[in-house]
């Protein structure tokens, strides 16, 4: 089923061409949800080849500071899971681009899971991904969401076992979800040095497409998981972009400045892993 997704299709795409995805991160409604529309548009038509659209969230735990202080920007604006919703319906009439509902549990569970999911799936969006919920505790979610032709995605994490990462990889469809430090969010400077083995090590577990994220800002970062990830997840810096800009047109130009600069190292990356291999 999930073979005919949206997001399954693109990274289908990307391996045909031997290019590397670019997954971008937004927290939806930061600062409206119109201007998140003209976001997603401009990152879209720069490269993005798949969008994370975060459902702002009162106790975002696994976020670092920039990150929560567009939740709480969004949040202060009126942004709820409904919103986003028909933000990603509006979306999907103007734009093909995979989109990924980026969220923690308790919005959805207090939407409930099966209207959740009807509604979701009408809308247009692809994925969802919930940053605070484990396969072990996910069945009933997962069932919701496969019903619905909607991949799930889950995060793998530097402290995971293998015997975990395999169990991670079997609950996850359309890509996964690799962490690449421990920690919340943010933009790094460096990589961490474990990051090749813990990618190699999810290659041994899975044949879905791995993404790499948190820490992901600077072409150098993408460069180098050119031999590793089939997809750059850039997220804090892309909100920082928004955070800093004077208008809404400024930040959507610097967001689209700011895929089109990693989506040249991304080139760079790929021809080091054809080296390689």
């Amino acid at each position: 089923m999930t073979n005919s997704s949206r997001i399954a299709r693109r990274f289908e795409e990307l391996r045909r061409t031997g290019d590397m995805g670019m997954v971008a991160y937004i927290t939806a409604g930061d600062p409206s949800l119109e201007a998140t529309e003209k976001f997603v548009l401009a990152l879209a038509e720069a490269g993005a080849d798949v969008i994370e659209l975060g459902v702002p969230f009162s106790d975002p735990v696994a976020d670092g500071p920039v990150i929560q202080r567009a939740s709480e920007r969004a949040l202060q604006g009126g942004t709820t899971l409904a919103g986003v919703l028909l933000l990603v319906k509006s979306l999907r009439a103007k734009t093909q681009v995979p989109i990924v509902l980026f969220s923690y549990f308790n919005p959805v569970l207090q939407m409930g899971l099966e209207k959740f999911g009807d509604e979701a799936k009408a809308a247009g969006a692809d994925g969802v991904l919930i940053t605070d919920l484990t396969p072990d505790e996910g069945d009933e979610y997962r069932a919701a969401m496969s019903a619905r032709g909607l991949d799930t995605i889950f995060l793998a994490a530097p402290t995971s076992t293998d015997e975990r990462l395999a169990l991670i990889a079997k609950a996850s469809t359309g890509f996964l979800y690799l962490i690449s430090r421990t920690g919340v969010t943010g933009a790094k400077d460096q990589l961490a040095e474990e990051l090749p083995a813990l990618a190699w090590r999810v290659r041994r577990v899975t044949h879905l497409p791995i993404a790499i994220g948190f820490g992901i800002s600077l072409p150098g970062h993408v460069s180098v998981l050119g031999g590793l990830a089939d997809a750059a997840v850039v997220g804090s810096a892309l909100v920082e972009e928004i955070e800093r800009a004077a208008t809404v047109e400024a930040a959507a130009e610097a967001l689209a400045a700011r895929i089109k600069l990693l989506k040249g190292a991304a080139v760079a990356g790929m021809s080091k892993r054809e080296a390689q291999e």
